[in-house]
């Protein structure tokens, strides 16, 4: 999950800053994007966002479908798995177009990495793991606050909550310091990732995820 969590900054960095502000792991702020676009605000696409949406849709479809028929952690590997592979053609795709950031490139590699997001988000939303989402942070800053000592509570899970905040921070920094670079190291690092993740899940005894207690 932290890997996971740092490779969703990653991914971020390298849609928005180098695809056109358009996010393929955070469907909330491309949604939002989306509305930017259709209210006539620069700098903005609806085809992008659009783009970015369905695949991240068609993604989610394809994971779900393979942690349902089995939920196991072997199958969520599986989905990592596939991820992987979108991430590694993405790779293909950034080093082997003439300029990644613009025409079929681009297109391209919004529909691969928005594919790669919504099979990962299946699979964790099965694993269930407790402010460990791997995508969105709202409601995780949000338990940070809500249950701390200051607003009366006993700031559970606090180290977890934290953690995940400070890895989709990092993954973001580090996507952005890649990407100035070359969109091909941000989406390389990216791949890295997730194989990094499909392996450590592989090598651990396969379980029924059941999340953590409250």
């Amino acid at each position: 999950m932290a890997v996971l969590t740092t490779l969703t900054g990653l991914v971020d960095a390298t849609s928005y800053l180098g695809l056109g502000h358009v996010f393929t792991a955070n469907m909330t702020g491309n949604v939002v994007f989306l509305g930017f676009a259709l209210g006539g605000a620069a700098g903005f696409s609806i085809a992008a966002s659009l783009v970015a949406l369905a695949a991240f849709l068609a993604g989610a479809v394809i994971g779900g479908r393979l942690v349902r028929a089995d939920r196991t952690t072997r199958a969520a590997a599986t989905v990592f798995g596939i991820q992987s592979g979108l991430l590694v053609a993405s790779v293909v795709v950034a080093s082997s177009v003439h300029d990644p950031r613009t025409g079929v490139g681009r297109w391209a590699l919004l529909a691969l990495l928005g594919a790669a997001m919504g099979l990962q988000n299946a699979a964790v939303r099965r694993l269930a793991v407790n402010d460990m989402t791997t995508t969105v942070l709202t409601l995780t800053l949000t338990g940070i606050a809500a249950d701390s000592r200051l607003a009366g509570g006993t700031d559970p899970r606090i180290l977890r909550r934290s953690v995940s905040v400070l890895l989709m921070l990092a993954g973001a920094a580090i996507g952005a310091a890649l990407e100035s670079h070359s969109l091909l190291w941000s989406v390389a690092a990216a791949a890295v990732a997730s194989v990094a993740a499909t392996v450590r899940l592989k090598i651990i005894p396969s379980r029924t995820p059941t999340g953590d207690k409250p």
